[in-house]
This record gives C-alpha cells, sequence and structure tokens, in this order.
C-alpha cells in the first residue's frame, strides 16, 4: 500500500483526492490529508456567496464523513511545520508526524499585502478565506464605508462581498484600468462604467501609501498626496504561493515565488514530491484559476495510478466570470498579441457592452477576444478558438448575431467535434456528455453534474453544457425542460400556471411547496415578475426578492442617488404641470433631461427623499411612469393628424389610451410602444415592442420590434383594423408573451424563439387558433381594473414609507453623495 500525504486541503487538493480514488482501487493507498483551516474542502470560486447568505455547508465541497467513508484520515486545524525528507516524513505544529511514500503539496496561495504604512491597523483585511470574512462581515457592521485595494478578478469580488454589506464602496488599482491582465482599455472602460452605475467609486492609478488613524483605520493616503476617508479597507491585491514550507526542506523555488516543479510536476530536487495548484510554478508560471490545478491534480493521480499521463506544459486561460452581475470574459489570445491580428470590435456605451475579437491575418481563424456586459457567445467563440474552426463569412456575425431575426439557438455544435473540451476544470469533452445523454439517459443538467462533474468547478462552462444538453435532446426527439433554475425544478411558464391555479402569493410560498434550497438571484426576480403579472399586487410588499430598481420603485444611477419619472402618456403634458416638474426639481436640486421616450427624467435623488417627492408629483396628477421596472414603460406618439398635416389618425389620443390602458402591466422584461399619425413613422413604431401606425381605413399592428445592442425591426401582425380591434389584438398579444416568455426575453427574442414565428402568432392573437383569446382578454382586463400606482402607495403608507431611507440606524442621506455642475445643472462627481 503506498503512503500518500496530500498538505493542503484547498479546492485542488481535494480534487486530488477525488480523483485518486475514483483512479484506484481499495487499498492501493493510504491517504492523510493536513488541513490548516478548521473545515474541510470549500468552494473558494464562490466565496462572495458568503455575504448573501451562503453557509459554510453550502460551500463544502464533500463533507467530513465522505472522507472517513473513502479511507482518507483528514487533519484540519493542523499546519505542518516540516519536511523531513531523508526520513519522508512531515510534522505539524501539534507534534503529529505521519511517513509518506509520495508527498503532494497542495498549499495553495496566500493574500499579497502590499508594503504600506499603517497595515496593521483595526479595520484592515485580507480576502481569502472563511475565518477573513467571518471577522470582515463583524467589522463591517460598525462600519459605513468600505475600500478595496485591487481592481482585479479578487479585488472585484471583495467589492461585491463589500457592497452586499450595504456599505459605501471603493475599488482602489494601481494601474490605469480594472482587471489589467483580462481586458484591454475599451473593455476596462466599459466594466467601470457599469460598476460606477451600480454606485461603486472606481479610483485608477492609485498607490496606497499610507494608511491613517490611531490605532484603527481612519483613512487612506496615495502617493499623489490625494487621501480617501473610509471606516475599513480590504487587501485583496493578488496572490503569492504558499511555498515557505518547501523552502525550510530545500526544496527550489522560483524568483517570483511558487515551487519549481517539471513537466510531470515533480519537484527539481524530490521525484517523490509533487506540487499542484497555485503553489506551483511551472515554467515560471503560476495559474491562479481552478482549472488549470485540477489539470494538474489529473496527470498526478495518472502517474500515481501507472496510467498514461502527459506532459503539463502550459494550461489555457480562458476565462468567464459574472462580476458584481455584469459578465466579464476573454479568451484565447484577447490583446492579440501572439501572432499578427485584425480585431472586429463592437462597443455600445449606452447598454454597458463591448466585444472583440481577434481575427487571423488571412480571416480564416480566430485567435481569441474580450467580452463584457454579454459573454453569451463564450462557450462557442471559446471552441473555435481552441479547435480553430472555420469561421463564417462575416466574421463579426459572431459578435453581433444573425441579424436577418433568425433563432440561433444550438447553432454550432453540429460542427464541433467529439473531443472538443466542454469543461475545462474536470477536463470533460463534448463527446463525454453526449455519450451520457445518448446511453445513460441523463437528461438533466444536475445529473450531467453529479456524473461527469462537468460545471462543478468554476461553472464558466455551465451554459455551454446546459445549450449541449438541449441540443442533444432535441436531437434524440425528447421534450427539453426549461427549468427556471437550480432551485425549481418549473420553467417559468410552468411556475406561473402553479401561482395562479395554487393561488399563490409569495415566494417563500412558491419556494416551500415547490422549490427546494433558499432561492437564487436569478429566481427571485423571476418569482417576483410572476406573482405582479399574475396578481397585480404591490411589489414593495415582497421588497426582498426585488432587484434594487423594483425595491425602490426607482432607477439608481452613477453615484448611488435615483432617478424619478413620472408617467407622461403620449408626451402630452399641461403648463401646469410642467411648471410643478419644475418646482420639483429646483426644490431637491434635481437634473432633468427629456428622454427619448417623451417625458422628463429628474436625476439626483437621494433614497430618503424619493417618497416626498412622489407626494408633491401625485399631489399635481403625475403617478409612476414605472421607468424602473419590467413593465410598460412609455407610448411614444407623432402629433398626428391634430397638428400635422400629414397626419390621417389622432396619434395623441390614442397613444394616450394605449398607454393608460397597460400601465403598470409587468412582464418578462420591459415594453415600449408607440403610435405613429401616419406613415412617416415620426414615432419609430416598428422598433418598439409593439408600434401602431395609422392608415385611411384604421391601423396597422407591429409587435417585436426592439432597439438596445441588437435592434430588430418590428414585424406586422395586422392591417387596417378599427381602435377596438387593435386593441383587443395588443391584449392578446401582451398576455400570451407574458405567459410564454422566458425571463427577460425581449419580445424580440421571444419571437425569434417562437416555433412557427409571425405566422404561428398572428394564428394565436389574430385566428385565435388555440381558443385561448377570451381567456387572455380577461386575464388583461383584470390587469386593467386592479391597476394602482405604486408610489401612491408608499406615499400613503407609513410602513411602507419608513423602507425608503439609506441607513437603517439613521434617517439622514448619504454623506458621501457629491455633485459638480455642468451647463447649470448637477451631475455626479467625477471619481
Amino acid at each position: 500500500m503506498t503512503r500518500i500525504i496530500v498538505i493542503g486541503n484547498g479546492m485542488v487538493g481535494y480534487k486530488f483526492c477525488e480523483k485518486l480514488l475514483a483512479a484506484s482501487s481499495h487499498g492501493d493507498f493510504q491517504i492523510t490529508v493536513f488541513g490548516e483551516e478548521p473545515w474541510p474542502a470549500y468552494d473558494r470560486v464562490h466565496l462572495s456567496t458568503y455575504f448573501s447568505g451562503s453557509k459554510v455547508d453550502d460551500l463544502s465541497m464533500a463533507p467530513r464523513t465522505w472522507y472517513q467513508e473513502n479511507g482518507i484520515e483528514l487533519r484540519t486545524n493542523e499546519l505542518i511545520v516540516a519536511i523531513d525528507r531523508e526520513q519522508k516524513k512531515v510534522i505539524s505544529h501539534s507534534g503529529t508526524a505521519r511517513h509518506y511514500d509520495k508527498l503532494v503539496l497542495a498549499t495553495g496561495s496566500a493574500a499579497f499585502v502590499p508594503p504600506i504604512r499603517g497595515v496593521e491597523k483595526k479595520g484592515v483585511f485580507v480576502y481569502r478565506t472563511i475565518e477573513d470574512l467571518d471577522a470582515i462581515m463583524a467589522f463591517g457592521k460598525t462600519a459605513r464605508s468600505a475600500a478595496v485595494i485591487g481592481g482585479g478578478l479578487l479585488g472585484l469580488e471583495a467589492a461585491k462581498a463589500v457592497m452586499d454589506m450595504g456599505l459605501d464602496t471603493h475599488v482602489i488599482e494601481f494601474t490605469p484600468k480594472l482587471m489589467p491582465r483580462q481586458l484591454d482599455e475599451a473593455g476596462s472602460a466599459i466594466l467601470k462604467s457599469k460598476l460606477e452605475d451600480l454606485g461603486i467609486s472606481i479610483h485608477l492609478s492609485k498607490n496606497t501609501t499610507t494608511i491613517h488613524g490611531n490605532g484603527k483605520l481612519t483613512g487612506l493616503e496615495f502617493a499623489d498626496g490625494s487621501d480617501l476617508s473610509v471606516d475599513m479597507l480590504v487587501i485583496s491585491a493578488g496572490i503569492k504561493p504558499r511555498d515557505e514550507l518547501a523552502k525550510t526542506c530545500g526544496l527550489s523555488t522560483a524568483p517570483r515565488g511558487g515551487i519549481i516543479v517539471n513537466e510531470s510536476l515533480q519537484t527539481e530536487d524530490d521525484p517523490d514530491i509533487f506540487a499542484i495548484g497555485e503553489a506551483a510554478s511551472c515554467q515560471n508560471m503560476i495559474y491562479g484559476l481552478v482549472a488549470p490545478g485540477y489539470e494538474m491534480a489529473s496527470q498526478v493521480v495518472n502517474q500515481l495510478c501507472g496510467k498514461a499521463s502527459k506532459p503539463f506544459l502550459g494550461f489555457d486561460m480562458s476565462t468567464k466570470l459574472k462580476l458584481l452581475g455584469v459578465d466579464v470574459a476573454s479568451f484565447g489570445d484577447p490583446f492579440g498579441e501572439t501572432e499578427s491580428t485584425k480585431a472586429i470590435v463592437y462597443e455600445n456605451k449606452n447598454s454597458g457592452i463591448y466585444k472583440r475579437i481577434n481575427v487571423s491575418k488571412d480571416g480564416k481563424r480566430l485567435l481569441g477576444g474580450l467580452l463584457v456586459g454579454d459573454a453569451t457567445a463564450y462557450g462557442m467563440l471559446l471552441q473555435m478558438t481552441q479547435n480553430q474552426l472555420p469561421l463564417p463569412p462575416k466574421p463579426e456575425d459572431l459578435i453581433l448575431g444573425n441579424r436577418d431575426g433568425q433563432a440561433t439557438e444550438g447553432a454550432g455544435f453540429k460542427s464541433l467535434p467529439a473531443e472538443v473540451q466542454i469543461c475545462s476544470c474536470e477536463n470533460v469533452t463534448k463527446g463525454d456528455i453526449c455519450q451520457l445523454i445518448e446511453n445513460e439517459g441523463l437528461g438533466s443538467l444536475d445529473e450531467i453534474k453529479s456524473c461527469c462533474k462537468a460545471g462543478t468547478g468554476c461553472g464558466g462552462c455551465v451554459p455551454m453544457v446546459n445549450d449541449l444538453l438541449k441540443h442533444q435532446l432535441k436531437a434524440l426527439g425528447k421534450q427539453v425542460k426549461n427549468n427556471l433554475c437550480e432551485h425549481f425544478d418549473y420553467s417559468r411558464q410552468e411556475l406561473m400556471d402553479l401561482v395562479k391555479i395554487k393561488d399563490i402569493r409569495s415566494y417563500d410560498e412558491l419556494i416551500d411547496q415547490f422549490g427546494k434550497g433558499d432561492g437564487c438571484e436569478i429566481c427571485k426576480p423571476a418569482v417576483a415578475s410572476i406573482l405582479a403579472s399574475t396578481w397585480n399586487e404591490l411589489i414593495t410588499r415582497q421588497d426582498t426578492i426585488q432587484d434594487t430598481n423594483d425595491r425602490y420603485l426607482a432607477n439608481i444611477q452613477k453615484g448611488g442617488t435615483y432617478s424619478v419619472v413620472p408617467r407622461i402618456p403620449g408626451g402630452e403634458i399641461t403648463p401646469e404641470k410642467l411648471i410643478v416638474i419644475g418646482q420639483v426639481a429646483k426644490k431637491y436640486g434635481l437634473y432633468t433631461k427629456v428622454t427619448g421616450g417623451q417625458r422628463i427624467d429628474m436625476f439626483g435623488a437621494r433614497v430618503d427623499q424619493l417618497p416626498d417627492i412622489w407626494e408633491e408629483l401625485i399631489d399635481a396628477g403625475f403617478e409612476s411612469g414605472h421607468a424602473y421596472g419590467k413593465s410598460l414603460r412609455t407610448v411614444k406618439s407623432c402629433v398626428g393628424s391634430t397638428w400635422c398635416r400629414y397626419g390621417v389618425q389622432d396619434a395623441v389620443s390614442f397613444a394616450i389610451q394605449v398607454e393608460e390602458r397597460y400601465r403598470g402591466l409587468r412582464s418578462p422584461h420591459k415594453l415600449k410602444g408607440a403610435v405613429s399619425g401616419c406613415i412617416r413613422e415620426c414615432a419609430e413604431a416598428q422598433s418598439k415592442d409593439f408600434g401602431l401606425i395609422a392608415t385611411e381605413k384604421g391601423w396597422n399592428l407591429y409587435v417585436c420590434g426592439n432597439g438596445g445592442s441588437k435592434p430588430q425591426h418590428a414585424q406586422l401582425l395586422v392591417n387596417d383594423v378599427d381602435r377596438e380591434t387593435v386593441l383587443k389584438y395588443i391584449d392578446r398579444f401582451l398576455m400570451f408573451y407574458i405567459r410564454t416568455a422566458e425571463p427577460l426575453n425581449r419580445t424580440a427574442t421571444w419571437l425569434n424563439k417562437l416555433e412557427g414565428g409571425v405566422d404561428y402568432l398572428r394564428d394565436v392573437v389574430v385566428n385565435d387558433t388555440l381558443g385561448i383569446g377570451e381567456t387572455l382578454e380577461k386575464e388583461m382586463e383584470f390587469m386593467i381594473q386592479t391597476y394602482a400606482c405604486e408610489w401612491k402607495e408608499v406615499v400613503n403608507n407609513p410602513q411602507l414609507r419608513a423602507k425608503f431611507k439609506h441607513f437603517v440606524n439613521d434617517d439622514g442621506g448619504d454623506p458621501s453623495v457629491a455633485f459638480q455642475e455642468m451647463r447649470g445643472q448637477k451631475i455626479p462627481a467625477s471619481w
């Protein structure tokens, strides 16, 4: 029996044990694992979820019982202090000694702490372990603001944790851009803008020299002479390999840290000692991602078990992450540095999306790229890069998508060879997954995760695994279940039916009866939308499952303030109401702007001011414009036949009627409408979710258009119908969309995925082939009859009104909010 000792019980150390058990027979190895933390191995990749409710058990890779059941001696809370290479034994701080035949160093890394004066002060933390997080959470209860040193992956994860604690958050980065190793300047600028929109202050090109305070942190001083007052500091500026134990026993380490290993992952000085994960330096490279560590573990296991192994000569560092709700991905050669390339770039600063792909000079191969704000194409782009798949005739389609309104779901999977690696963490190929689906009958993502571990590491491959599953099931002629998330084994449509049939009125009631666990950021807002679309009840009564904008009935803006957008149906407004808007904006010092949807937006309101502002607007006859909700925003209009010499119908009156009919209607995504008084289309009705264009005979109805990052023209549903008939068809169309669309799908995306397209939609809405037309109309009538202004409900309800304040224990506003002047109005101060 070979004695194996593993020093380090992190993710890579655990994965080594798991793979060794799977590859060997019982009794081949005697395994002992030493871990200096009190817990068994846990998931550091998703550590930030600890701040949003996850427990240690939720993050655990396996319980203690797993080690016992598999004959592994797990010694937690025990630090190895010496390795005796001559006698082949290790000694712990408690005096425990164990002999080994083979030793695996999986000691991982520690937080890198820059040499800053005052770093020992109270209120300064690193972000690395559960104990660190417990200390941060305990101290954070007494703080109002916090800074994070480090604008890389780790720093932004720490920033999310701080923000989840409700603290005023600052990110300090030494270089001129965020995520300097993963993003170019344009991608970093988009990410910076997205984070600032969340209320996070970003400080670039800042070198922290001193931490001020008399024993307790009070602020930071930078090399350029500027300073920042904060209550707490989290240092997350990178990692340093834990190689100190290796040094004490004479193992060679790299100049920049890390235990030097050869291509077999054996240490340079001792073939019986291996190093894997972040502690290992392979060809002067330290790998800070989990996937390379897992691959190292696999190769060492293969050697120990006498199986074929391949040399570890490096690892692809492509990665996809969600940082503070923002998708960020890089793959292949993201900066176009390895060979001559041509970059194709799409940038939309308004929607916060940046995409860059690097194409070979001959235009035949995809070499790499960057994605910020929308990383849905990451999986296929990565496969095209790694497997040198041919580019389409128009390579820009890879980031812009097909622009002919056709669905592309599942496209490209047939072209991928079976040996393509889908999950890099667990080295799972397309062929492996397809074989499980075809031969083992697996039909869910959870089953695939359980069987081959795909998607259980960093999680970046999960969307592609899920898409491959659906594609393969469809190819086999099987029904595809489109579950909302891991907490509900139902689709959005099925949950909506359950809510209605079972008369369910709350999220807790739904998850108790038909779900599992505590829910997540996917299912909570989706269920909130379902409940609102079904019962039309005030959403603030279930504020904890809402997104921030819905929770406060206002859009959070750059700098942490909110905007107020009263409804102005059809864009028509009286002079008296205009005066009131001006008076309110002047009284509360709000920035005002006429929007593209024919409304007036007022920016810069503190959360505690919102009910007072709403009260004054309501007294003047205004109501909520729902600019914050997944609901009807505006129905834009031209002046129509009232003023225009070309107008053939009264567009303004009809736009007001339509907007007041559907105001407050909650849906899977925001809705926009328009009414044009003639075919000159001044209201841009063909770019809206539903649009009406006047004709001499009545109205043409267009549906499922949208602007945004992927604009799409609306399609003609019916032409030359009267007002009453066209409203009936809009009723049916909107309720059918609400019933059947996936969460966060615009009507354009929904139509693209709808089998049969606009012809099928016309059959349902106009021809009533399903016989549900009357039911859909009744459901819409219920929504119309039960409408209530959400602002007014809050204003008149003291309990709801009390929720609108920045600090739980203080009625004052946020003292850190700052403005500057531009063209006679205020804007958020530059950060």
